[in-house]
């Protein structure tokens, strides 16, 4: 099989005559021996690069979808770039504030917000609190009775539009845990209640239709839905929500932001909606921007099955293959020119037959126990969805940028793993 395409690593990543990588002008092997493995690294120039893009073709209606990742480094990095930050929980919120991030330039999500979490949106001050159902109606007006708070908020539409992606990141459907729901007529209940209500203040509406998008009349077909409704209210505000995909191995392409907007943009005009239209991404200005590096420990060969190449990572540090069945591509850092002619499966540490990062994977033959080995597109779903199953430490993660690498959320201890014992 080929070299690894050069197109799923960060845009900062080059390749030396030894076939050696670096990332921001950091040899990746240098990266593994300074910081110890599992590793993430990220090319901070290619975040700040697609938040600006992401800038440029909205008009500056962006909030950052923190669940991606999230840690204070990321936090303030998309402020910097004039993103907001699209918030989904009480510890994201937390977060966003601990980075300085102001509460005007905040997004609160959640189908499920409490009422404790919905109190801290609007002491923070939110700049919107998007509206997932009638409970959630109803605890904002207990908070307005209480304090008198009237947030600003847009209402989370289900507009029935099937996005072509895994079942589990879908979430424009009908059959949905989100919002409300567009063929029942709960949506416009919705926005007769919270135009009545003394407890918000209705400036728009939100639908979000899915994670992992390539198809961009999907997107489409969502504005032609929520713009017809938000038609007769008059709402001045519409969000789209995110949900680009990203390329993560061979032979996939994707659409870039621009034609993302563009296309959103075309929808508009047909509609004959002229409000001001938000997004909201996270991986497609994340994901292709970090790659994980491993240690190989262990090497099986199983004659006429199959090779196993175990590494000590695994499901908890990317669990997007285990729960979705994504696919990545890997390689050796010290060969990121080679052509990669064994297949393996490339699986972790953990007690569980499923526990594996790259089903077919493809390196060179010489890979040996003790071989850097990397995935790339790793950026987002990977860290932030990470766990400690069977007491594994969670990773390290750095920034690179112009020969230089920080570390911004450091490795676990095992002391880590008592804190919360009692």
């Amino acid at each position: 099989m080929s070299p690894l395409p050069l197109s799923l690593l960060p845009d900062n990543a080059a390749v030396d005559r030894s076939g050696r990588l670096s990332i921001a002008g950091c040899d990746a092997l240098d990266l593994a021996r300074e910081f110890d493995t599992p590793l993430f690294v990220y090319d901070e120039a290619h975040v700040r690069e697609r938040c600006r893009q992401a800038r440029a073709a909205f008009g500056g209606s962006v909030a950052y979808a923190s669940k991606a990742f999230l840690c204070l480094a990321m936090a303030r990095l998309v402020h910097e770039e004039g993103l907001d930050l699209d918030v989904a929980t009480g510890g994201e919120l937390f977060v966003a504030q601990a980075a300085g991030v102001p509460g005007e330039r905040l997004v609160m999500h959640g189908n499920n917000k409490s009422a404790a979490e919905l109190e801290a949106a609007v002491e923070a001050r939110v700049g919107r609190i998007v509206v997932d159902s009638f409970d959630e109606l109803d605890r904002l007006d207990v908070l307005h009775a209480a304090a008198g708070a009237r947030p600003k908020v847009l209402l989370r539409i289900t507009p029935g539009v099937e996005a072509h992606t895994h079942e589990y990141v879908t979430t424009g459907v009908d059959d949905t845990k989100f919002g409300f729901t567009a063929s029942t007529g709960r949506a416009d209940a919705a926005i007769r209640r919270a135009e009545q209500a003394d407890s918000v203040d209705l400036v728009g509406l939100h639908a979000h239709i899915g994670s992992q998008v390539f198809d961009l009349r999907s997107f489409q077909r969502a504005v032609e839905v929520v713009a017809g409704f938000a038609r007769p209210y008059g709402l001045p505000e519409l969000s789209l929500g995110g949900g680009l995909g990203v390329a993560y191995v061979e032979g996939e392409s994707a659409p870039a932001i621009a034609e993302w907007a563009a296309a959103i943009g075309e929808a508009c005009a047909a509609a004959g909606f002229a409000a001001p239209v938000s997004v909201e991404p996270g991986r497609a200005l994340v994901a292709a921007a970090a790659v994980t590096l491993y240690e190989v420990g262990t090497i099986k060969e199983l004659a006429g099955i199959r090779t196993y190449v175990a590494v000590d990572g695994g499901m908890s540090d990317n669990p997007r293959p285990v729960l979705y069945g994504s696919g990545y591509e890997t390689f050796l850092p010290r060969a990121a020119d080679r052509d990669r002619d064994k297949a393996v499966r490339v699986v972790g540490k953990h007690c569980e037959s499923g526990d594996l990062l790259v089903r077919d994977g493809q390196v060179p033959g010489d890979i040996a126990v003790g071989d850097i080995l990397a995935t790339p597109v790793t950026g987002a779903y990977g860290h932030s969805m990470g766990s400690n199953y069977n007491k594994v430490l969670r990773p390290a993660v750095v920034f690179a940028r112009d020969g230089d690498a920080r570390l911004v959320v450091r490795r676990e201890t095992y002391e880590d793993l008592l804190r919360h014992d009692l």
